[in-house]
Protein backbone atom coordinates (compact mmCIF):
# COMPACT_ATOMS: atom_id res chain seq x y z
CA UNK A 1 0.00 0.00 0.00
CA UNK A 2 1.38 3.40 -1.02
CA UNK A 3 0.74 6.70 0.74
CA UNK A 4 1.97 8.87 -2.13
CA UNK A 5 1.68 8.60 -5.88
CA UNK A 6 3.59 9.67 -8.99
CA UNK A 7 0.44 10.54 -10.98
CA UNK A 8 -2.21 13.24 -10.57
CA UNK A 9 -5.34 14.23 -12.47
CA UNK A 10 -5.80 17.95 -13.12
CA UNK A 11 -8.67 19.79 -14.85
CA UNK A 12 -7.80 22.86 -16.92
CA UNK A 13 -10.52 25.48 -16.44
CA UNK A 14 -12.54 27.35 -19.05
CA UNK A 15 -14.96 29.27 -16.79
CA UNK A 16 -12.95 29.93 -13.63
CA UNK A 17 -14.32 32.71 -11.42
CA UNK A 18 -15.42 33.30 -7.84
CA UNK A 19 -18.21 30.78 -7.20
CA UNK A 20 -21.00 32.47 -5.25
CA UNK A 21 -22.47 29.09 -4.27
CA UNK A 22 -19.33 28.03 -2.41
CA UNK A 23 -18.53 31.46 -0.92
CA UNK A 24 -21.28 31.03 1.69
CA UNK A 25 -18.96 28.84 3.81
CA UNK A 26 -15.56 29.15 2.14
CA UNK A 27 -14.21 32.24 3.88
CA UNK A 28 -10.97 32.17 1.89
CA UNK A 29 -12.67 33.45 -1.28
CA UNK A 30 -12.02 37.19 -1.69
CA UNK A 31 -15.17 39.04 -2.79
CA UNK A 32 -13.36 42.40 -2.89
CA UNK A 33 -10.81 41.08 -5.38
CA UNK A 34 -13.71 39.61 -7.34
CA UNK A 35 -15.18 43.10 -7.77
CA UNK A 36 -11.91 44.33 -9.28
CA UNK A 37 -11.40 41.58 -11.85
CA UNK A 38 -13.57 40.56 -14.81
CA UNK A 39 -14.45 36.89 -15.17
CA UNK A 40 -12.66 36.51 -18.51
CA UNK A 41 -9.50 38.01 -16.97
CA UNK A 42 -9.82 35.70 -13.98
CA UNK A 43 -10.13 32.65 -16.22
CA UNK A 44 -7.19 33.68 -18.40
CA UNK A 45 -4.99 34.21 -15.33
CA UNK A 46 -6.13 30.90 -13.85
CA UNK A 47 -5.24 29.10 -17.09
CA UNK A 48 -1.78 30.67 -17.07
CA UNK A 49 -1.23 29.63 -13.44
CA UNK A 50 -2.59 26.15 -14.15
CA UNK A 51 -0.33 25.65 -17.19
CA UNK A 52 2.80 26.78 -15.33
CA UNK A 53 1.95 24.55 -12.36
CA UNK A 54 1.24 21.46 -14.48
CA UNK A 55 4.48 22.01 -16.44
CA UNK A 56 6.49 22.34 -13.21
CA UNK A 57 5.11 18.98 -12.05
CA UNK A 58 5.91 17.35 -15.40
CA UNK A 59 9.40 18.88 -15.46
CA UNK A 60 10.02 17.26 -12.08
CA UNK A 61 8.99 13.80 -13.26
CA UNK A 62 5.37 13.66 -12.07
CA UNK A 63 2.81 12.24 -14.52
CA UNK A 64 -0.04 14.71 -15.00
CA UNK A 65 -3.27 13.58 -16.67
CA UNK A 66 -4.86 16.82 -17.91
CA UNK A 67 -8.56 17.01 -18.75
CA UNK A 68 -9.58 20.19 -20.57
CA UNK A 69 -12.87 21.51 -19.26
CA UNK A 70 -15.33 22.95 -21.78
CA UNK A 71 -18.42 25.17 -21.86
CA UNK A 72 -20.88 22.26 -21.59
CA UNK A 73 -21.79 23.18 -18.00
CA UNK A 74 -21.31 26.21 -15.74
CA UNK A 75 -18.43 24.85 -13.67
CA UNK A 76 -16.37 27.70 -12.14
CA UNK A 77 -14.64 25.32 -9.69
CA UNK A 78 -13.80 22.46 -12.07
CA UNK A 79 -10.12 23.20 -11.39
CA UNK A 80 -10.57 21.41 -8.00
CA UNK A 81 -11.30 17.76 -8.94
CA UNK A 82 -10.17 16.27 -5.63
CA UNK A 83 -13.52 17.20 -4.08
CA UNK A 84 -15.60 14.82 -6.19
CA UNK A 85 -13.17 11.99 -7.01
CA UNK A 86 -10.72 9.73 -5.24
CA UNK A 87 -9.05 6.64 -6.68
CA UNK A 88 -7.70 3.58 -4.93
CA UNK A 89 -5.14 0.85 -5.52
CA UNK A 90 -7.79 -1.89 -5.87
CA UNK A 91 -9.21 -0.17 -8.97
CA UNK A 92 -12.03 1.68 -7.17
CA UNK A 93 -13.05 5.21 -8.15
CA UNK A 94 -15.18 7.02 -5.57
CA UNK A 95 -17.71 9.74 -6.43
CA UNK A 96 -18.60 12.13 -3.61
CA UNK A 97 -21.65 14.31 -2.79
CA UNK A 98 -21.02 18.02 -3.24
CA UNK A 99 -22.42 20.97 -1.26
CA UNK A 100 -22.77 23.46 -4.16
CA UNK A 101 -25.25 22.49 -6.87
CA UNK A 102 -23.10 23.91 -9.66
CA UNK A 103 -20.17 21.79 -8.50
CA UNK A 104 -22.11 18.55 -9.00
CA UNK A 105 -21.77 18.99 -12.76
CA UNK A 106 -17.99 18.58 -12.40
CA UNK A 107 -18.51 14.82 -12.01
CA UNK A 108 -18.13 13.74 -15.61
CA UNK A 109 -17.76 10.20 -16.96
CA UNK A 110 -15.46 11.61 -19.65
CA UNK A 111 -12.87 12.29 -16.94
CA UNK A 112 -12.92 8.65 -15.83
CA UNK A 113 -12.68 7.68 -19.51
CA UNK A 114 -9.60 9.92 -19.83
CA UNK A 115 -7.91 8.01 -17.00
CA UNK A 116 -8.69 4.68 -18.67
CA UNK A 117 -7.37 5.99 -21.98
CA UNK A 118 -4.10 6.75 -20.18
CA UNK A 119 -3.84 3.08 -19.22
CA UNK A 120 -5.41 3.07 -15.75
CA UNK A 121 -7.89 0.40 -14.76
CA UNK A 122 -11.19 1.25 -13.04
CA UNK A 123 -12.78 -1.94 -11.72
CA UNK A 124 -15.49 -0.48 -9.48
CA UNK A 125 -17.25 2.86 -9.01
CA UNK A 126 -18.40 3.60 -5.46
CA UNK A 127 -21.04 6.31 -5.64
CA UNK A 128 -22.10 8.27 -2.54
CA UNK A 129 -23.76 11.09 -4.49
CA UNK A 130 -27.37 10.13 -3.63
CA UNK A 131 -26.71 11.73 -0.23
CA UNK A 132 -27.04 15.13 -1.95
CA UNK A 133 -30.80 14.54 -2.20
CA UNK A 134 -30.97 14.39 1.61
CA UNK A 135 -28.69 17.40 2.10
CA UNK A 136 -25.61 15.46 3.27
CA UNK A 137 -22.16 16.01 1.82
CA UNK A 138 -18.63 14.62 1.96
CA UNK A 139 -16.34 16.46 -0.43
CA UNK A 140 -13.72 13.89 -1.27
CA UNK A 141 -10.12 14.33 -0.22
CA UNK A 142 -10.91 17.92 0.62
CA UNK A 143 -12.69 16.52 3.68
CA UNK A 144 -11.01 13.12 4.00
CA UNK A 145 -7.30 13.01 4.73
CA UNK A 146 -6.53 9.38 4.04
CA UNK A 147 -3.63 7.66 5.74
CA UNK A 148 -3.72 4.83 3.22
CA UNK A 149 -0.97 2.79 4.88
CA UNK A 150 -2.43 2.87 8.40
CA UNK A 151 -6.06 2.88 7.17
CA UNK A 152 -7.11 6.04 9.00
CA UNK A 153 -9.37 8.80 7.71
CA UNK A 154 -8.89 12.19 9.37
CA UNK A 155 -11.93 14.43 8.92
CA UNK A 156 -12.96 17.82 10.25
CA UNK A 157 -16.76 18.01 10.46
CA UNK A 158 -18.30 20.97 8.61
CA UNK A 159 -21.30 21.77 6.38
CA UNK A 160 -19.36 19.90 3.67
CA UNK A 161 -18.33 16.89 5.75
CA UNK A 162 -21.13 14.85 7.31
CA UNK A 163 -20.12 12.55 10.16
CA UNK A 164 -22.49 9.71 9.25
CA UNK A 165 -21.26 9.71 5.63
CA UNK A 166 -17.67 9.69 6.87
CA UNK A 167 -18.43 6.63 9.01
CA UNK A 168 -20.16 4.94 6.06
CA UNK A 169 -17.05 5.55 3.92
CA UNK A 170 -14.81 4.15 6.69
CA UNK A 171 -16.96 1.02 7.03
CA UNK A 172 -16.91 0.46 3.26
CA UNK A 173 -13.13 0.92 2.96
CA UNK A 174 -12.15 -0.44 6.40
CA UNK A 175 -10.62 2.81 7.65
CA UNK A 176 -10.60 4.07 11.24
CA UNK A 177 -12.31 7.49 11.43
CA UNK A 178 -10.42 10.24 13.29
CA UNK A 179 -13.09 12.89 13.79
CA UNK A 180 -12.70 16.49 14.98
CA UNK A 181 -13.81 20.01 14.14
CA UNK A 182 -11.33 22.65 12.99
CA UNK A 183 -12.28 26.31 13.25
CA UNK A 184 -11.21 29.65 11.86
CA UNK A 185 -11.95 33.13 13.13
CA UNK A 186 -14.39 35.02 10.90
CA UNK A 187 -15.10 38.47 12.32
CA UNK A 188 -15.87 37.82 15.97
CA UNK A 189 -16.98 34.20 15.43
CA UNK A 190 -15.24 30.82 15.40
CA UNK A 191 -16.69 28.98 12.38
CA UNK A 192 -15.87 25.50 11.01
CA UNK A 193 -13.14 25.37 8.35
CA UNK A 194 -14.86 24.09 5.22
CA UNK A 195 -12.27 21.42 4.26
CA UNK A 196 -9.84 19.42 6.39
CA UNK A 197 -7.09 19.75 3.77
CA UNK A 198 -6.92 23.51 4.34
CA UNK A 199 -5.45 22.98 7.83
CA UNK A 200 -3.76 19.57 7.51
CA UNK A 201 -1.59 17.56 5.12
CA UNK A 202 -0.34 13.99 5.40
CA UNK A 203 2.98 12.82 4.03
CA UNK A 204 4.56 9.39 4.28
CA UNK A 205 6.45 10.16 7.48
CA UNK A 206 5.04 13.47 8.68
CA UNK A 207 1.88 15.50 9.11
CA UNK A 208 1.56 19.26 8.69
CA UNK A 209 -1.29 20.47 10.89
CA UNK A 210 -2.71 23.56 12.60
CA UNK A 211 -3.47 22.20 16.07
CA UNK A 212 -4.62 25.67 17.18
CA UNK A 213 -7.61 25.31 14.85
CA UNK A 214 -8.96 22.36 16.87
CA UNK A 215 -10.69 24.13 19.77
CA UNK A 216 -11.56 20.94 21.67
CA UNK A 217 -8.57 19.81 23.72
CA UNK A 218 -9.85 16.21 23.73
CA UNK A 219 -10.21 16.14 19.94
CA UNK A 220 -6.78 17.72 19.48
CA UNK A 221 -5.14 15.15 21.78
CA UNK A 222 -6.88 12.32 19.92
CA UNK A 223 -5.59 13.56 16.55
CA UNK A 224 -2.05 13.90 17.93
CA UNK A 225 -2.21 10.39 19.41
CA UNK A 226 -3.31 8.86 16.10
CA UNK A 227 -0.57 10.68 14.19
CA UNK A 228 2.13 9.66 16.66
CA UNK A 229 0.88 6.06 16.82
CA UNK A 230 1.24 5.99 13.02
CA UNK A 231 4.85 7.17 13.23
CA UNK A 232 4.28 10.65 11.81
CA UNK A 233 6.43 13.61 12.79
CA UNK A 234 4.01 16.45 13.60
CA UNK A 235 4.99 19.77 12.00
CA UNK A 236 2.69 22.50 13.30
CA UNK A 237 1.55 25.61 11.45
CA UNK A 238 -0.31 28.67 12.74
CA UNK A 239 -3.81 29.90 11.95
CA UNK A 240 -2.24 32.82 10.09
CA UNK A 241 -0.29 30.35 7.93
CA UNK A 242 -3.50 28.41 7.26
CA UNK A 243 -4.93 31.65 5.84
CA UNK A 244 -2.00 31.56 3.37
CA UNK A 245 -2.90 27.94 2.44
CA UNK A 246 0.10 26.45 4.22
CA UNK A 247 -2.03 23.45 5.21
CA UNK A 248 -2.98 22.75 1.60
CA UNK A 249 0.12 20.76 0.63
CA UNK A 250 0.61 17.37 -0.99
CA UNK A 251 3.57 15.00 -1.08
CA UNK A 252 4.24 13.19 -4.36
CA UNK A 253 6.99 10.95 -5.70
CA UNK A 254 8.42 11.30 -9.21
CA UNK A 255 9.41 8.63 -11.73
CA UNK A 256 12.92 8.48 -10.26
CA UNK A 257 11.67 7.87 -6.73
CA UNK A 258 12.45 11.43 -5.59
CA UNK A 259 9.92 12.79 -3.12
CA UNK A 260 8.38 16.20 -3.71
CA UNK A 261 6.23 18.41 -1.52
CA UNK A 262 3.87 20.67 -3.46
CA UNK A 263 2.56 23.91 -1.94
CA UNK A 264 1.74 27.33 -3.35
CA UNK A 265 4.22 30.19 -3.36
CA UNK A 266 1.97 32.08 -0.93
CA UNK A 267 2.10 29.11 1.45
CA UNK A 268 5.87 28.80 1.07
CA UNK A 269 6.42 32.50 1.80
CA UNK A 270 4.36 32.19 5.00
CA UNK A 271 6.56 29.45 6.47
CA UNK A 272 9.45 30.04 8.85
CA UNK A 273 12.95 28.90 7.99
CA UNK A 274 12.70 26.27 10.74
CA UNK A 275 9.51 24.83 9.22
CA UNK A 276 11.06 24.77 5.74
CA UNK A 277 14.15 22.98 7.07
CA UNK A 278 11.99 20.31 8.73
CA UNK A 279 10.05 19.72 5.52
CA UNK A 280 13.16 19.67 3.34
CA UNK A 281 14.52 16.77 5.39
CA UNK A 282 11.79 14.67 3.79
CA UNK A 283 11.43 16.10 0.30
CA UNK A 284 12.22 18.81 -2.20
CA UNK A 285 9.67 21.65 -2.13
CA UNK A 286 7.91 22.93 -5.28
CA UNK A 287 5.94 26.15 -4.79
CA UNK A 288 4.17 27.49 -7.92
CA UNK A 289 2.46 30.88 -7.84
CA UNK A 290 -1.32 30.39 -8.15
CA UNK A 291 -2.45 33.62 -6.49
CA UNK A 292 -5.53 34.19 -8.69
CA UNK A 293 -6.78 30.64 -8.16
CA UNK A 294 -6.30 30.92 -4.40
CA UNK A 295 -7.85 34.37 -4.09
CA UNK A 296 -11.02 33.70 -6.08
CA UNK A 297 -11.31 29.91 -5.73
CA UNK A 298 -10.53 29.72 -2.02
CA UNK A 299 -8.45 26.58 -2.63
CA UNK A 300 -4.81 25.87 -3.37
CA UNK A 301 -2.50 23.33 -5.01
CA UNK A 302 -3.65 20.25 -3.15
CA UNK A 303 -7.27 20.92 -4.24
CA UNK A 304 -6.12 21.07 -7.88
CA UNK A 305 -4.66 17.55 -7.85
CA UNK A 306 -6.69 14.37 -7.62
CA UNK A 307 -4.20 11.62 -6.81
CA UNK A 308 -4.24 8.61 -9.13
CA UNK A 309 -3.66 5.33 -7.28
CA UNK A 310 -5.41 3.10 -9.85
CA UNK A 311 -3.60 0.03 -11.17
CA UNK A 312 -2.35 0.19 -14.74
CA UNK A 313 -3.96 -1.99 -17.37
Amino acid sequence: MRQITDTVLMVRPTQFRLNEETAVNNYYQDREFDKEIKNITANNRAQEEFDAFAKALQDHGVEVVIFNDDDKYDTPDSIFPNNWLSTHADGTAVLYPMFAENRRMERRPEILDALEQKGFKIETIMDYTAAENEGYFLEGTGCLLLDRVNKKAYCSISPRADEELLIEFCEDFEYTPVIFTAYQTVGEARLPIYHTNVMMALGESYAVICLDAIDSKAEMKNVVKHLKDSGKEIITITERQVESFAGNMMQLVNKNGEKLLIMSDQAYQSLTQAQIMKLERYNKILHPDIKTIETLGGGSVRCMMAEVFLPRS
